[in-house]
């Protein structure tokens, strides 16, 4: 059973940086690609950043793009998402999630889309301020 905890939430001015860390424990990190999911009050959730298990590909939300960045550390057996250029509209509750991915393509309609996940963490809370 692969259980996730998110660190690394908190305040920060717009523009500025906040590294998010989710850190796994439990079988099978390394077969598992992880993903960053994000949920204001009154939306749904949505798809921020995904990673192959093997750590070389990676897929982002156009929102995000350019200014985020997911990557992981296997033998630490945690995921980061390093935001960079934050905005406003980065508040939210982010989740990090990991589904073993050994077979089937890993491509960007399955790295954000959350019914391809079946590990949750409890979320971390990110707020931007102007």
């Amino acid at each position: 059973q692969l259980q996730l905890a998110e660190s690394g939430g908190g305040s920060v001015q717009a523009g500025g940086s906040l590294r998010l860390s989710c850190v796994a424990s439990g079988l099978p990190y390394i077969s598992s690609c992880m993903g960053w999911f994000r949920q204001t009050p009154g939306k749904d959730l949505e798809g921020v950043a995904g990673i192959y298990r093997a750590g070389d590909i990676t897929f982002y939300a156009d929102s995000v793009k350019g200014r985020f960045t997911a990557s992981r550390d296997d033998a630490k057996a945690t995921f980061y998402l390093q935001m960079n250029s934050a905005q406003l509209e980065d508040t939210a509750m982010y989740y990090c999630a990991a589904v073993v991915c050994l077979t089937g393509t890993w491509d960007r309609a399955r790295a954000l889309n959350r019914d391809d996940y079946n590990y949750w963490g409890q979320g971390t809370q990110v707020t931007v301020s102007s």
